[in-house]
């Protein structure tokens, strides 16, 4: 199993910045990709930003620009730099990882499979 504790989140000023991160941990063989997504009540969960690990990054339409999405390979954590924030970016935020993990058994890893973290709000006032 994985574990991802996510950190970082709180209350800001339209126009301000946060940083979150995202720390897997546990019986990790391989992280394919990590991600970034939000979700509102009433709505359904939204892809924010990915990156894979060789490096490649997807953003939604709504951030590019304003968000960066990093990864620290060595630490299985991956962050995101939030900037010119918007009150309409207010959301929890939830990190992902579709990764694979060690078995005691043959073959000696399995998946890969997708993995969430409890989710940390995000909240812009205008």
């Amino acid at each position: 199993q994985v574990q991802l504790v996510e950190s970082g989140g709180g209350l800001v000023q339209a126009g301000g910045s946060l940083r979150l991160s995202c720390a897997a941990s546990g019986r990790i063989f391989s992280i394919n990709a990590m991600a970034w997504y939000r979700q509102v009540p009433g709505k359904q969960r939204e892809l924010v930003a990915a990156t894979t690990s060789g490096g490649s990054t997807n953003y939604a339409d709504s951030v590019k620009g304003r968000f960066t999405i990093s990864r620290d390979n060595a630490k299985n954590t991956v962050y995101l730099q939030m900037n010119s924030l918007k009150p309409e970016d207010t959301a929890v935020y939830y990190c992902n990882a579709y990764a694979t993990v060690s078995t005691d058994t043959y073959p000696g890893a399995r998946g890969p499979y997708d993995y969430w973290g409890q989710g940390t709000q995000v909240t812009v006032s205008s």
